[in-house]
């Protein structure tokens, strides 16, 4: 999947590109949107999105984007195709842009499943969402190609700038346990006319914190919707 390169930009209204005009081995997105798009009458609109708001990578606005964010949507699936989606959050600017084709954000102590990780290691793909609920609410999608890279290989890998090395010399349940290193393939923007407009709240955070009441605990009754589900499997059969 692959963004228009810059010199296929419209000029103007009387030059806008057309599907005809480009190469269907040039066009970004699946086979199965650009078959949707043609089944629903909207290839013209989806043309000129791919060619007005998306890139192969991230652009200085973008860039500076990330840099205020303190959360990101991250959605990968396992080799078989069965997905998840997870949040990860810190500080503003905890993801860092290393340059136009490479992002980094750090995996901090969690609750030992590996979920997002686990499907990383067998699925490279992966999209995340950035969105900005406080000020101007547009969202960001950044799709690509994500690895996981331990701390003490970051150095050999990467130029550290001195706010990823403060982030290394962090101690407690703020100092990241690894990384995740995305090589972007798409860039593009969610328009604003849905996501909501925020106030955003002090609240204290308790980094890396086992306790249960500072994490929500059970909050949807898992263990007692558990209990009554043996309780029902182990119940005999009505004659």
């Amino acid at each position: 999947m692959n963004a228009l390169s810059p010199g296929m930009h419209a000029q103007g209204k009387d030059e806008q590109v057309t599907r005809q005009s480009i190469p269907p081995s040039d066009l970004p997105g699946s086979r199965g949107e650009h078959e949707l798009q043609k089944m629903y009458e909207t290839e013209k609109r989806a043309c000129s999105f791919y060619d007005r708001q998306m890139l192969d990578h991230l652009n200085s606005s973008m860039r500076e984007f990330i840099g205020r964010q303190e959360f990101v949507f991250v959605a990968t699936s396992d080799s078989r195709g069965d997905c998840d989606c997870s949040l990860r959050a810190g500080f503003p600017g905890f993801v860092r842009v290393f340059d136009e084709k490479t992002l980094l954000y750090p995996e901090y102590r969690g609750n030992g499943v590996m979920a997002s990780l686990g499907n990383i290691s067998e699925n490279p793909h992966v999209g995340m969402f950035f969105a900005d609920f406080f000020d101007t609410t547009i969202g960001l999608h950044v799709n690509g190609s994500a690895r996981i890279v331990e701390n003490s290989q970051l150095p050999d890998e990467f130029d550290l700038s001195d706010a990823m090395k403060q982030d290394l010399s962090v101690e407690g349940g703020r100092k990241p346990e690894r990384w995740v290193v995305v090589e972007v393939e798409e860039a593009y923007i969610h328009c604003a006319k849905h996501i909501p407009l925020l106030k955003k709240l002090d609240k204290s955070i308790r980094w890396g914190t086992d306790d249960e009441s500072h994490k929500g605990g059970d909050h949807f009754k898992v263990r007692f919707s558990r209990r009554d589900s043996d309780r029902s499997d182990s119940q005999p059969d009505a004659e």
